[in-house]
């Protein structure tokens, strides 16, 4: 089985979500590994989250059956985007027998944009 999910999102609408909820907004939807690794760039915070709705759709659940926080977005050490499940994301991709996953990210200065694949074994 493959399954498909593609996010689109504006770097703008990250930014304001942050001026007007801050710290509380970035806890609620990044790991610290994520806010680690973006460094504070918008267009970074804004691509992983392109990429947790774009995972939420393979799940064919968005997220609220899902955690913002149980889908992860890091680099590995060749810098390649790297999906770590756990919590309802981590069940959901089990019980669809989800265990190949592919991510790719990409972001300009006003667009983030995110296509995940996944494949049972």
């Amino acid at each position: 089985m493959l399954r498909t999910g593609i996010d689109l999102i504006e770097v703008e609408r990250i930014d304001h979500l942050i001026i007007s909820h801050g710290k509380r907004f970035l806890e609620r939807v990044y790991t610290e590994q994520e806010l680690r690794d973006s460094n504070g760039r918008t267009p970074s915070l804004a691509v992983r989250m392109a990429a947790k709705e774009a995972v939420s759709k393979v799940l064919g659940c968005g997220i609220g059956l899902v955690s913002w926080k149980d889908i992860e977005i890091i680099r590995d050490y060749q810098n390649r985007p790297l999906l770590n499940l756990s919590g309802n994301a981590l069940i959901l991709a089990k019980e669809l027998g989800l265990e190949e996953w592919s991510v790719s990210l990409t972001h300009s200065h006003d667009h983030a944009a995110a296509i995940v694949v996944a494949t049972d074994a």
